[in-house]
């Protein structure tokens, strides 16, 4: 059985959300840095088919908040050694938060 995966998302719609997604982090000064990668994400998920089925994602900006400053703390505590584990954290928490159709 061959069942297609594929990407449909257009280049405009994505230079327009990522826009949307720094002017929110950059006018909050970083504090919903959260729901700007929930909206990005959100993008780019729903723009996802694999193996023939759609992708979606769940997570909220309020989901991801306490992890966010749960995360800056340590990486503050540990005087930066914890940032070498943030991308494989929020990997994990987005993959936890995207599902099929």
């Amino acid at each position: 059985m061959d069942t297609e995966s594929y990407f449909d998302g257009g280049i405009l719609s994505y230079i327009g959300y990522s826009i949307l997604a720094s002017l929110i982090t950059l006018f909050s000064f970083g504090i919903a840095t959260p729901w700007a990668v929930c909206l990005l994400q959100n993008w780019k998920t729903k723009h996802t088919v694999i193996d023939g089925r759609r992708l979606y994602f769940d997570g909220t900006g309020t989901q991801l908040f306490g992890s966010y400053i749960k995360w800056f703390l340590l990486t503050l505590i540990t005087l930066g050694i914890y940032s070498f584990w943030l991308t494989i954290k929020m990997q994990q928490w987005i993959t936890k938060h995207t599902h099929h159709v």
